[in-house]
């Protein structure tokens, strides 16, 4: 299987913690953040492109989708807070080659005081670990 996953996440979080230092960024879905801004960053889709495969089933490109959720609990500006680190999430993942797919505000079930944006980004990966944006 082609992974990329923490290659990924290590790029987009240090950009994230560079701006926002006290921010929280784990690679899975949380219930509870400990502290805030928070963003999680979880591949949720990873298949093999079925028409680069080898005569041997081998996969040479799969698709991947990740989805991306920032939260934040400001009494004022939460909004534009969620934005902020959204539009830097969104640059790290369009210069390593991804598509931005979906952008939207979520209702945050578990407490209706945080804010809540999700993104998805979609892009293919070969075996050399190239990204091409060529997907949809």
């Amino acid at each position: 299987m082609i992974d990329i996953e923490s290659d990924v996440f290590e790029i987009v979080a240090t950009a994230v913690r560079n701006v926002y230092t006290d921010a929280f960024v784990v690679g899975e879905y949380v219930a509870a953040a400990p502290q805030f801004p928070a963003v999680s960053i979880v591949e949720m889709d990873n298949f093999t492109v079925r028409g680069t495969q080898s005569s041997s089933c081998m996969e040479n490109t799969v698709e991947v989708m990740y989805e991306v959720n920032v939260y934040s609990n400001k009494v004022r500006g939460k909004k534009a807070e969620c934005k902020a680190v959204l539009a830097l999430i969104d640059e790290q993942f369009l210069r390593l080659g991804f598509n931005r797919v979906m952008v939207m505000p979520t209702q945050n079930l578990n407490d209706a005081t945080i804010y809540r944006m999700t993104a998805r980004y979609r892009a293919e990966v070969d075996t050399a670990k190239r990204i091409y944006r060529g997907v949809m």
